[in-house]
């Protein structure tokens, strides 16, 4: 266990600004903690000589050490309570108190300072704005909320106090339980890695659970929560999803990488289970902390109602398992033991007769089956069932083939018991089929994330100082965007570029084009015009005779075009054989909480309309850049689809990882694409490229 376990297993806790007046807040706590907690507490109010019965103290520095401290005082007094905290030793504290960041002026200026007296006396702070923390193992509940927690092995955090009491009422009702629970509030000083690595930590900690509307450092939080997965699961709601990030960028990596692909591709990368609800939450977090992982994909299904039979096959269909495919041996098992009208093929109906002894039979000679590595009993209530019974066998089986079984026992009341004794076991009851799936597709995937591997960035020999200088450029320019005039910069880092010469006169752009073979191409090089071919600014397979009346041409179009537009030249190119080669695109966006986020595709004029990408935060290494170029719809096309010559794959993979050690190196690139990248048999050429650079990060 880290640090933070004082935290939560505190023995002297105290509350600054406990009082006996009703309904505030300094009171709920210190009933809650009254009720529950078995170590000192010591009120502190400067007014009371005992709050509800309990000797309290006038000021922090008269009061007893202490091991947590929650603070509710009004938004003035809590920096120089903070301070008094410090000097006295106190190293963990909750600040319940609002009116701060949230509030913005004068809030966010305490804010500020409220961080800087942390990091002064080295204090563990949750909060701001925060409901509070409870642990059940030493029975403390530091929060003013309604309800306490029951016992169980799952930690929960969330930035909203009123979702962690509708969640406490809606589970202790359900009887889920819980180790640790935090309201993050306004994540101040700890944040979401930090309880994160803590719970990875403690071994009481099964299941890892949250709801988070943002992550603040992306980067530090992948690479904690990917070497808590690799013991300890964690599931997470993700809410506020936006495309304010996408409105707000110029590139087209920007335009399609918005926000919340940073986050579907950060939580990937972390081995983070993303819910979709809180349901599916809770559904996977109950499966994740009681049942073993599934050594298969294959599900079997057994139940005495073909309808609802039918529902689980369909919610397998939508899920990452499948429905297994039982051996010969099996299903000549099946067939002697169960009644002529049964169906012995996966799902098992056991037809609507079925007692607990044809269930258990069924049960048993699924799981035998190597093909299964799963089971849902789906149950409808007849006269010849009873739950309890058939909740005994399930246990029964489950623990003697250690393979995973949940069941659907539909129903209410009669329900209700079987439940509770499939609980102590660890085995969850859905009355929704697809809930039950939903939860076994949980552990099937997070097996996965245990066994996948994450490797290292290739660091590749690169000119760093020539791409820096290069970069520099953008300092004496009006704005700070880069262009084609630009490209030595994949040349330093290793990125194939055709053979070409950016000229300011027709008369040397002859000479750039008879030095190379075969036709070329030309393009207006300006900053300030994007979509250079929507204008005319691009001639396509010029030959040398051409090429003076081209360069004419593509400048005056421009100049029609944008009067005042910075033109630098024109681009005369190489033009490459396109007849067997797709046009891909690689660029990056740098998503303010998780860094670089990567992009490849489909390339070329079309890629703002086809959207056929993948994403992932910068750096990677080869797998991932695999995974990248697997993870678009044309991977196919790639691969040598309907006859066609399968491109350099091995190529393309190693310029992705290049373009991520280049923007990993200089965190002033902000924006980049390189599109097209021109990817064929013989290896990939980057045509055309754009970035924009943050100056200040040059410096």
């Amino acid at each position: 266990m880290g640090r933070l376990s004082e935290l939560f297993a505190p023995d002297t806790v105290g509350v600054i600004g406990a009082t006996d007046r009703e309904g505030a807040v300094g009171r709920a706590i210190l009933e809650n903690l009254r009720d529950e907690f078995s170590g000192e507490i010591v009120p502190v109010n400067p007014s009371h000589d005992a709050v509800l019965g309990i000797d309290a103290y006038s000021d922090v520095k008269s009061a007893p050490a202490l091991d947590l401290a929650v603070v509710v005082v009004p938004p003035p007094v809590v920096l120089e309570t903070l301070r008094e905290l410090g000097e006295s030793g106190t190293e963990h504290v909750v600040v319940i108190t609002a009116g701060f960041a949230e509030t913005g002026g004068e809030g966010a200026d305490r804010e500020r300072e409220l961080r800087e007296i942390a990091a002064e006396y080295d204090l563990s702070i949750v909060g701001p704005n925060s409901l509070g923390v409870m642990s059940t193992p030493v029975d403390l509940n530091a929060t003013f909320g309604p309800e306490g927690a029951l016992d169980g092995s799952i930690s929960f955090m969330s930035q909203s106090g009123a979702f962690i009491t509708a969640v406490l009422d809606w589970a202790n009702e359900q009887g889920i339980g819980f180790q640790d629970v935090v309201s993050l509030g306004n994540k101040t000083v700890l944040d979401e890695t930090d309880f994160v690595r803590e719970w990875g930590d403690d071994p009481e900690t099964d299941v890892v659970i949250g709801y988070l509307e943002d992550i603040d450092a992306g980067d530090e939080f992948i690479r904690t929560a990917r070497e808590v997965t690799d013991d300890t699961p964690i599931v997470l709601v993700k809410s506020g999803r936006t495309d304010a990030g996408a409105q707000a960028a110029s590139s087209h990596t920007g335009a399609i990488a918005g926000s919340e692909r940073a986050y579907e591709a950060g939580l990937e990368q972390a081995g983070v289970l993303r819910a979709n609800s809180v349901q599916e939450l809770f559904d996977a977090a109950r499966a994740l902390s009681g049942l073993p992982e599934p050594d298969t994909d294959g599900v079997a299904v057994v139940t005495n109602a073909g309808g609802p039979g039918v529902l689980t096959t369909d919610a397998v269909g939508d899920s990452t398992l499948g429905m297994a495919e039982f051996s010969d041996e099996t299903i000549a098992a099946l067939t002697e033991a169960m009644p002529d009208e049964a169906n012995v093929y996966n799902p098992i109906d056991a037809i609507g007769d079925a007692d607990t002894d044809r269930f258990g039979d069924a049960l048993e000679l699924a799981l035998d089956d190597p093909n299964v590595g799963s089971a849902v009993v789906v149950s409808a209530p007849t006269a010849v069932i009873e739950y309890d019974e058939l909740a005994e066998v399930v246990i029964e089986k489950c623990e003697e083939f250690d393979k995973p079984v949940v069941t659907c026992m539909m129903g209410g009341e009669r329900a209700r018991n079987a439940e509770s004794v499939l609980r102590e076991f660890g085995i969850p009851n859905y009355f929704d089929p697809a809930r039950a799936v939903g939860g076994l597709d949980a552990l099937a995937r997070y097996r996965d994330i245990r066994d996948r591997t994450v490797d290292e960035p290739e660091r590749f020999d690169v000119d760093r100082e020539r791409a820096r200088e290069i970069l520099k450029r953008v300092e004496r320019r009006d704005d700070n965007r880069l262009g084609i005039e630009s490209m030595e910069l994949l040349e330093a880092y290793g990125i194939p570029t055709p053979p070409g010469e950016i000229v300011d006169d027709p008369a040397r752009a002859r000479e750039v084009a008879e030095s190379i073979d075969g036709d070329v191409v030309m393009k207006i090089v300006s900053p300030d015009i994007t979509h250079k071919s929507d204008i005319g600014g691009v001639k396509v397979g010029v030959s040398d005779d051409e090429v003076y009346d081209a360069y004419e041409d593509v400048v005056a179009k421009a100049r029609n075009y944008q009067p005042d537009a910075t033109i630098l030249g024109v681009q005369v190119q190489a033009m490459l054989d396109l007849e067997e080669t797709t046009e891909t695109i690689v660029g990056m966006n740098r998503d303010p909480q998780f860094g670089p986020l990567l992009l490849f595709g489909l390339g070329g004029i079309f890629v703002e309309i086809l959207e056929d990408t993948s994403v992932r935060v910068a750096p990677i290494g080869e797998r991932e850049a695999r995974e990248m170029i697997d993870g678009i719809r044309a991977a196919p096309l790639l691969r040598g689809a309907r006859g066609r010559e399968p491109a350099a794959i091995d190529a393309i993979v190693e310029t992705i990882q290049r373009l991520s050690q280049l923007v990993t190196d200089f965190p002033a690139i902000l924006e980049l694409d390189v599109n097209p990248l021109v990817a064929g048999p013989d290896g990939v050429q980057a045509i055309d490229l754009r970035l924009t650079v943050d100056t200040e990060e040059l410096r």
